[in-house]
């Protein structure tokens, strides 16, 4: 197989869900490519995977153009991933999350790229009574949601326009290893379990999610890429687990796994937090041949355990977020 067909652009490959997909990547035989502004990202990440780095922002329009020359396949990860930022800062997230979105899709037409796997978010969909899936109305509640649904209409206007196998996969509450520098709820409730520091509870602690293993996010996304072109162009799909997980009863679960009661802080509901949500699973199962295979529990072990090893190490320890809240 030639060097451009299998040499796949990961934007924030330097991440969270980009660090594990570029190790799971180089395993299955494709040559990774990642750009990535390690604002957020961290090269100690990517120990041991082997990868081709392009420190830049996608707002560098020429550094964009040249990390895609050559490349077969591109996944965008790269984003302002946070509901409250959003909030307070809604133009800046446009910015990074649309904007550099239709700049990386022109990139990648200019380039002849065939194929692209957009990540988005459950919080693209909004409200809705669960399980939600493809077909409901979206109506997200927060610009970062907002910003997300963008993404998903320019993929499609790009493989309607120009025949660009592009999809969009909406994540739901992913979770799991090198989340140190995450503000998501799991991350930020361990490390403060593993602190002895209060977790905070927005509301009454009965919102819920859909928290799905960073490894299942890798396999949903290497099966958008591997897929045959006329089963995503165009496409949008749930990636979730399709099982539903109150605060509260995560509070439980991570209080079972550290061995010791959490302290708990309540406070108010916030702006933009979506009530409840379950992924619908079924169209990723049939298109994608995908279904989440990590059990939540075990998931979580294996997240606490990865965490504690790296908060002994100087390096990675300093990466932590000193934060009491969970966000999505």
């Amino acid at each position: 197989m030639s060097g451009r067909r299998r040499t796949v652009l990961v934007t924030g490959g330097a991440g969270f869900i980009g660090s594990g997909l570029a190790r799971l990547l180089a395993e299955r035989d494709w040559r990774v490519r990642i750009v990535d502004d390690l604002s957020v990202g961290r090269r100690a990440y990517l120990a041991g995977v082997p990868h081709q780095l392009i420190e830049a922002s996608l707002a560098d329009r020429r550094a964009v153009a040249g990390a895609v020359e050559g490349t077969a396949a591109i996944v965008h990860l790269a984003a302002r991933a946070s509901v409250p930022d959003s909030v307070s800062d809604p133009l800046g997230t446009f910015e990074v999350n649309v904007t550099q979105t239709l700049g990386l899709l022109e990139a990648a037409r200019a380039a002849g790229v065939r194929r692209f796997v957009f990540a988005s978010s459950s919080a693209a969909a909004g409200n809705h009574e669960p399980p939600i899936d493809e077909s409901v109305l979206p109506h997200p509640i927060s610009p970062y949601g907002a910003s997300k649904l963008a993404g998903e209409a320019f993929c499609q206007a790009y493989a309607a326009a120009f025949g660009i196998a592009a999809c969009a996969l909406r994540f739901s509450n992913v979770y799991g290893p090198r989340s140190l520098h995450k503000s998501s709820v799991v991350a930020n409730w361990f490390r403060a379990a593993l602190a002895g520091r209060p977790v905070i509870i927005y509301g009454d602690g009965e919102q819920s999610r859909d928290l799905i293993h960073v490894d299942d996010i890798s396999l949903a996304i290497l099966a958008a890429l591997e897929r045959p072109a006329d089963a995503v162009a165009g496409e949008i799909f749930q990636v979730g687990t399709g099982r539903e997980t109150t605060m509260n009863a995560l509070a439980g679960t991570i209080e079972r796994i550290v061995g010791r009661p959490l302290e708990i802080a309540r406070a108010p509901a916030r702006a933009g937090d979506i009530r409840r949500h379950v992924s619908g699973v079924d169209k990723a199962a049939q298109r994608l041949g995908f279904r989440a295979e990590v059990a939540l529990e075990d998931g979580l072990r294996r997240t606490a355990d990865w965490l504690a090893q790296a908060l002994q190490v100087p390096d990675l320890a300093a990466i932590g977020v000193d934060s009491t809240s969970g966000s999505d």
